[in-house]
């Protein structure tokens, strides 16, 4: 049986949730919206709204000082806001996973999406995040196995999953 390649978020919150990750600390978008549904109807799991993306990196590290898993959610443009937290977190050597929903990439329509658009990966790098990069659907349940093993079983590295808008699909306007 092939799996429904529409219900990409129910498969992917399966792999986080059987890797016990059951903190979902997200900015609301488009690209996480159906995984944070997911989290909200899993009794075990906990979405948590942020007011900014750096709350979230908090939220994670938090979560790890205490022996539990958590995953931040968001669209690209809030990476940039993250950038002096990553740096806490690399020195700090905690266990970061973010899932992060592309835009100003593939199909972008709107011209002030590209600009951090082309900093994600460079300001993830720079802090020292491993990146596991979703083109296609085939990719997402390896990428998203070796995103959490580098996290949780890598020895504390950070790793950010970048659902691209190849595979995310480009908002239309």
């Amino acid at each position: 049986m092939n799996p429904d390649k529409n219900d990409w978020p129910g498969q992917l919150f399966k792999q986080l949730i059987d890797a016990e990750i059951f903190l979902y600390p997200y900015i609301p978008d488009a690209g996480n919206k159906k995984l944070i549904e997911c989290a909200e109807a899993y009794p075990e799991a906990r979405p948590i709204l942020l007011t900014t993306e750096e709350e979230g990196i908090a939220i994670c590290a938090g979560a790890d000082l205490v022996k539990r898993r958590a995953v931040l959610c968001m669209q690209s443009s809030g990476v940039g806001n993250c950038a002096n937290f990553l740096s806490l977190v690399n020195g700090g050597r905690f266990p970061i996973l973010m899932i992060v929903s592309m835009r100003g990439d593939y199909g972008e329509q709107n011209p002030w999406q590209y600009p951090m658009g082309q900093a994600v990966e460079p300001i993830l790098k720079a802090m020292g995040v491993v990146i596991f990069k979703v083109d296609a659907y085939e990719e997402l349940k390896n990428a998203a196995r070796a995103a959490i093993a580098a996290c949780y079983q890598g020895g504390g590295q950070s790793a950010a999953l970048i659902l691209s808008q190849k595979f995310l699909g480009a908002k239309a306007f």
